[in-house]
């Protein structure tokens, strides 16, 4: 019997944001549209960057692979949310929670590195614009690319294993609204410390090493900004750097909030909605943040439009 209170549970219910109707419909409204802004916000981001010769540079480079990873944290997550808010079956089988909190780690981690890679890239085209060209080769760019996916994959290995092979004393009820390593930890009826220190490290040596190569690059991007004499040129190479930054500032921020600070004895609403904000609002922020701070690609958008309402 002991054994068997100490087993996996088949299936996990998923408590959700809200017990109450009234509110259930308004999140699956609110979800839904964040969803829907989210993949067609993406996907036109992709489009446009494909389509505009221009646009096929290092930085939009990053940034389509940016869009892939937020469409597919989108695409993971909220459309379970949609379902589960409005159905009386909120569960979620072993395999379906394993998967997503696998590829919600592999996300999380690759955006992290990504996002310094990017402002590497600015590092090099404000602070070493003679030689943009010979660093930021293809084969760099690729490379670059290709080892955020990598450690993202091995990174997220290292953490689901351990949290999915903890006993839960018949425990089912997860108070969140998808799989996410916080809440299971709390769920355990065993010492989850060793689990914490794990999550502890990776987090320090991907997230805190990514974020602070991220602010060395802009230390230096701003020590040279201030030594341009043009108000007017300043103002042009800040803006450049902007929209990065509140993707940085609101990236990094929330995913620091949940993995690196220690976890409470309850998992509280602040928590949701923190997680929320770097699951869904964030991915769906980001192509306008990028997109309506930027001439070339409002340009190429317009351009791109006039073809296809002119045929030309």
């Amino acid at each position: 019997m002991e054994q068997s209170n100490q087993s996996t549970p088949a299936r996990f219910i998923l408590l959700g944001l809200s017990n109450v109707p009234p509110l259930q419909f308004i999140c699956f409204f609110v979800f839904f549209l964040i969803y829907t802004i989210t993949v067609l916000g993406n996907i036109l981001l992709i489009t446009v960057v494909t389509m505009t010769p221009s646009l096929h540079t290092p930085m939009y480079f990053f940034l389509s692979n940016l869009s892939v990873i937020d469409i597919t944290f989108s695409c993971t997550i909220v459309p379970k949310i949609l379902v589960n808010t409005l159905s009386t079956d909120k569960s979620i089988s072993f395999v379906e929670c394993a998967i997503q909190m696998y590829i919600h780690l592999v996300l999380g981690a690759t955006e992290s590195i990504l996002l310094a890679a990017m402002a590497y890239d600015r590092f090099v085209a404000i602070c070493r614009p003679l030689h943009y060209k010979s660093i930021m080769n293809i084969r760099f760019c690729i490379y670059l690319v290709a080892m955020s996916w990598s450690v993202g994959f091995m990174n997220a290995f290292i953490l689901v294993l351990p949290t999915l092979n903890l006993p839960f004393c018949g425990s089912k009820h997860v108070n969140h609204f998808f799989c996410e390593i916080p809440p299971f930890l709390l769920m355990s009826c065993v010492d989850t410390q060793l689990n914490e220190i794990i999550i502890y490290i990776s987090a320090t040596i991907i997230v805190m090493s990514a974020f602070f190569l991220t602010l060395i690059s802009y230390v230096y991007i701003v020590m040279t900004i201030l030594k341009i004499h043009s108000i007017k040129g300043r103002h042009s190479l800040f803006s450049t750097c902007a929209s990065h930054l509140l993707v940085v500032t609101l990236y990094y921020g929330t995913i620091m909030f949940m993995y690196v600070r220690p976890h409470s004895t309850n998992y509280r609403t602040m928590d949701k909605i923190v997680s929320l904000l770097y699951t869904a609002v964030t991915p769906m922020l980001n192509p306008f943040i990028y997109s309506m701070r930027n001439k070339d690609v409002i340009g190429s958008i317009n351009s791109l439009h006039k073809q296809v309402c002119f045929g030309h």
